[in-house]
């Protein structure tokens, strides 16, 4: 920590001017667009490029690897999806994304329960990123520890059709066909993808097909109309599972077996559709509505014989509407108010059964799970003068779980209620460096998945697992080093109050309890190097000292002062980017990790572990075409690593901690190649 106060001290004499490209930088996922540096919050974006260029695209980890403070899991392992943590918030999750708001399109696909996914996300569709890096429950409710707002590219590229074609190890295809243009008032953008994989480890295969189409109709200069589209069909991953040191020494492509022999895994069919209206009031005022679906069949295979076929129906739905309005004050003084309101709800239609030996067997469980939330929120930006920005925003939710069990004939249902504010100011030092500050706060309710008891006691809702609660204090710098070195830092220290932990029991299943208290202490660093004209360097490095200060499981162990699990404690990437004017472009990265422990007690650590990435490429346009062969290659140095280690699996009584099942391997060094044919053609 004490590296970070010497920077931040020193930066504090620089006398440089900021570039114009960086006051540029307009971001919009803090609901009030404004110039990324002025913001009191530590907020990234990764552009088209980043997120695509020369990449197998199995995942956004690939990019998001870039960014401070986010770790992620699951890598390789398509039927648990990405794990992503932000500061901490979503590392307890088994599966999925929790504590994260995903937000694609200016649409939620968070589910109201705090439950996200991104197996529905065309990664060759992405324009760009942006990542809220804290608290953000003030701007998007529940489960919001962070955020990652993803958007469909639309402007970067004229009207034509493209596809993609790439093929590489285990099994790896993918064929993505795209065309984009204009038709009057009317821009789109659609996208196909086809992606198999055989898989590194046993059992680990995965097909899907992706379908995502974004469409713009400008009714006159002050009104448009966005319509999202999206289809996935996912009908095979399998998962290989966790396994214990014994058989990851013996082969680390190797499988558990009883998830091979329960064949376990999922199949998923999904449709989205989204809508936002954007219009003028006036010269200064701004109104959005938007309305949202989605229809999600799940069935799931879990190594469990007594109730691990897991099958439901799912409608989630939403309205929100949002008011905006720029004024004038006295001395020339700018304020930006928000007022908005979003209804959600979501209805699982779930049963359970017997898994035998991979096949469905009797009904243990029927129920119907039904959670809404209702919000109201404010926010505003007032400019004090070019160089002093204050923020300030509240929002309310309640979030209302029912849950109707059929079989039993039970019911049972809660009502979770939170205030979220968050208060920040900006300031610019000098015209090299903006300090900033903020005060934030973050809640984050039990998913519908998380509620569900232990066997023993039953169905219905555990009602004592109740929702964590967060305060983040926050300061850091930002700006820009002789017109082209840009620079984040960030400092925060996070208090939590029944942080939710989860433990694995004897029957495989998750169980989920509160812990007392825990504090996170961190610090990021996130720099971009422009080298020369061809060259540049990113570099982010995370300091994360996260810990319970009280907290008593229930066996009667005592953890607290004990770092908290799945989070290490050190992570640095450093990435050197080359393009030249004749097209040929060159990525170098490494990520480091430090060790981190995998059990409340600490008694079982993963290994450190130093993982390289090469990507290479040329571009060549000739009239209306434009073709572009890559190569891509990770793991260079074919580092033994994992991409996913568990926390907190299930050890038998009398058995050591390290016979526990916490570890999925990652793949050897792997090999990708592709071309990429684009025609433009004249829109009208």
């Amino acid at each position: 920590m004490k590296r970070f106060i010497v920077l931040a001290l020193s930066l504090l004499s620089i006398q440089t001017t900021f570039s114009s490209n960086l006051e540029e930088v307009i971001v919009n996922a803090a609901i009030i667009p404004e110039q990324s540096v002025r913001l009191p919050i530590a907020i990234n974006s990764l552009d088209r490029d980043q997120i695509t260029q020369a990449r197998a695209q199995l995942g956004l980890d690939e990019s998001l690897s870039s960014i401070p403070g986010l770790v992620m899991q699951n890598r390789y392992n398509f039927a648990q999806d990405l794990r992503i943590s932000i500061r901490g918030f979503g590392a307890r999750a088994a599966f999925g994304i929790r504590g994260v708001k995903i937000i694609v399109d200016g649409i939620p696909t968070t589910l109201p329960d705090g439950q996200g996914s991104i197996d529905s996300i065309d990664i060759g569709s992405i324009g760009n990123i942006e990542v809220i890096r804290g608290a953000s429950s003030s701007l998007y409710g529940n489960a919001s520890g962070g955020v990652i707002s993803i958007n469909t590219d639309f402007d970067s590229q004229p009207a034509g059709i493209s596809n993609r074609i790439a093929s590489g190890s285990d099994g790896y295809r993918k064929n993505q066909l795209g065309f984009n243009g204009r038709l009057k008032n009317l821009d789109y953008t659609t996208n196909f993808s086809d992606l198999t994989v055989d898989g590194y480890r046993q059992h680990s295969e995965h097909e899907s097909r992706l379908f995502n189409s974004k469409l713009r109709y400008r009714f006159d200069d002050d009104s448009t109309l966005k319509v999202s589209l999206n289809a996935v069909d996912q009908p095979v991953s399998n998962d290989p599972g966790g396994v214990n040191i014994n058989r990851l020494n013996t082969g680390r492509r190797l499988a558990r077996e009883k998830n091979v022999l329960l064949n376990a895994g999922e199949a998923i069919e999904q449709q989205r559709l989204g809508l936002v209206y954007e219009t003028s009031l006036n010269q200064n005022t701004q109104l959005m509505l938007r309305n949202y679906h989605l229809w999600r069949d799940f069935i799931g295979y879990i190594p469990i014989a007594s109730n691990g076929v897991i099958d439901f129906e799912r409608y989630y739905a939403g309205l929100g509407a949002r008011i905006t309005q720029s004024l004038t004050l006295m001395r020339d003084k700018q304020l930006t108010w928000v007022l908005g309101a979003d209804i959600n709800k979501q209805e699982d239609y779930r049963q359970r059964f017997a898994n035998t030996n991979g096949i469905k067997g009797t009904r243990v469980l029927n129920q119907d799970e039904h959670v809404s939330t209702e919000a109201i929120y404010a926010q505003a930006n007032l400019t004090i003068n070019p160089k002093w920005l204050i923020l300030g925003g509240l929002r309310y939710d309640a979030v209302t779980f029912d849950v109707n069990d059929k079989l039993s004939s039970n019911s049972s249902k809660r009502t979770l209620e939170e205030l979220s504010p968050i208060i920040g100011s900006s300031y610019a030092l000098n015209d090299s460096v903006r300090f900033y500050a903020n005060l934030s706060s973050s809640f984050e309710t039990p998913t519908t998945t998380e509620l569900a008891p232990a066997l023993a006691l039953g169905t219905g809702l555990n009602k004592n697992l109740n929702p964590q609660t967060a305060t983040s204090h926050e300061i850091g710098l930002k700006g820009l080093i002789n017109n082209k070195h840009q620079y984040d830092i960030a400092i925060f220290k996070i208090n939590i109050d029944d942080e939710i932990i989860g433990l694995e029991d004897i029957n495989g299943l998750d169980v989920f309890v509160n812990a007392g208290e825990s504090s996170r202490e961190g610090a990021e660093l996130s720099i971009n190097f422009q080298l020369s004209n061809n060259l540049s360097t990113d570099i982010a490095y995370s300091y994360a000292d996260y810990r319970f200060n009280k907290f008593t499981d229930n066996n009667g162990n005592d953890h607290s002062g004990k770092p908290a699990p799945g989070i290490p404690q050190e992570t640095l990437f450093i990435g050197l980017n080359y393009s030249n004017d004749n097209g040929f472009f060159a990525n170098f990265d490494t990520l480091y990790t430090d060790k981190f422990s995998l059990r409340n007690d600490n008694s079982v650590e993963a290994d450190s572990s130093i993982v390289s990435n090469l990507r290479l490429g040329y571009t060549k346009t000739l009239n209306e075409w434009t073709l572009e062969p890559f190569l891509s290659i990770t793991n260079v140095a074919n580092e033994a690593y994992l991409s996913n280690a568990r926390t907190n699996p299930f050890v038998c009584g009398g058995c050591q901690p390290s016979s526990g099942r916490y570890y999925e391997s990652a793949p050897d060094r792997s090999v990708y190649a592709g071309v990429s044919i684009r025609h433009n053609l004249n829109s009208q």
